[in-house]
């Protein structure tokens, strides 16, 4: 009997820069950005752990280490208390842009450590684990970069730094160094770090070409999804991680996270993601990190080719996201 596909809901948990890009002439906002409360409630991650908890789902927390350098560690450190007491594990993730205030290294106000210097590189990345470290009370088995590039020079430090395994490869929002990082499924090893890719199809658009789509709750909807979850377990693969953010969760007005409302259509695909998988639980199980270790970083498996999804999913995919960002009441 086939195992159940594992299906891993990875959290990108991480203030945001009060913009879409980091800019000096904007104020950064921190833990409103990810707690998201609205009259007295929690919207964003409290919503997000208690519908983990009602249906059972394990997910992995990467918890962005590098903003410590602008906020300190007391409001992230209550949000990785938070997800711990509500039974879920962290790891790590970094975005380099938060080292620019870093008050002992010259660090670029930028995303990018494709192309930088190794030794830079290194400075930065082992300062991110010194601050996940300080946050979170333990070491993570898992990493992933903010700008969902990759490239081996950056392998050879997270090996340095005895993480097994890295979360980065996410082919629609960046494109890595080397044809072996085109990666859309399953699991690598490179320089002795696993590599675990973002799950990315391909839909037809109206002009016949087939783009790329990370999978994503804020992005794809709930048909789409169950799409791909279907066709996988058909194909057998054996593992799919997909994204999300606390903040997926609300919208709000304006890039300050003071006027906000749930957001019903990303609460409804999240709903019935974890439902479909605790229903169905003879074909999929919610899986993280930590949990599969030893597995998941010693196994490879195969990467994936052109994984296609009908043009219909794409269109009422773009007229679903549409509406819900247009309407404030949708």
């Amino acid at each position: 009997m086939r195992k159940p596909l594992q299906v891993t809901i990875t959290v990108e948990t991480s203030f945001s820069y009060g913009g879409k890009k980091p800019d000096l002439d904007v104020k950064p906002v921190g833990d409103r950005s990810v707690l998201c409360d609205v009259d007295g409630k929690g919207e964003g991650l409290d919503y997000m752990l208690d519908t983990f908890s009602k249906h059972n789902i394990n997910a992995s927390f990467f918890i962005e280490a590098g903003q410590s350098c602008y906020f300190g560690d007391e409001q992230m450190t209550k949000i990785v208390k938070k997800i711990k007491d509500a039974g879920q594990e962290t790891q790590m993730m970094v975005q380099p842009a938060w080292f620019y205030s870093d008050e002992d290294e010259n660090f670029p106000l930028d995303d990018k450590l494709v192309g930088r210097d190794p030794e830079l590189n290194k400075q930065l990345i082992t300062k991110a684990l010194e601050n996940y470290k300080q946050l979170a009370g333990d070491i993570p088995q898992a990493i992933r970069f903010y700008d969902s590039r990759m490239e081996n020079s950056l392998y050879d430090i997270i090996n340095e730094l005895d993480i097994p395994m890295s979360s980065t490869i996410a082919i629609e929002r960046g494109t890595s160094e080397g044809k072996e990082l085109f990666l859309n499924a399953g699991r690598k090893k490179m320089r002795d770090v696993m590599e675990i890719p973002l799950f990315t199809y391909q839909d037809k658009d109206n002009m016949g070409g087939y783009p790329s789509k990370t999978l994503q709750i804020a992005t794809c909807s709930w048909r789409e999804m169950r799409r791909v979850l279907s066709k996988a377990r058909n194909m057998d693969i054996k593992q799919i991680v997909l994204m999300t953010h606390p903040s997926d969760y609300i919208k709000c007005k304006d890039n300050r996270f003071y006027e906000m409302r749930p957001n019903r259509v990303n609460r409804d695909r999240l709903e019935k993601l974890c439902l479909y998988i605790n229903e169905t639980n003879e074909h999929f199980e919610s899986s993280n990190f930590g949990s599969n270790v030893e597995v998941w970083k010693s196994t490879e498996e195969d990467n994936i080719g052109r994984f296609k999804i009908p043009t219909s999913f794409r269109n009422m995919r773009k007229v679903e996201n549409g509406l819900n960002r247009l309407f404030w009441n949708y």
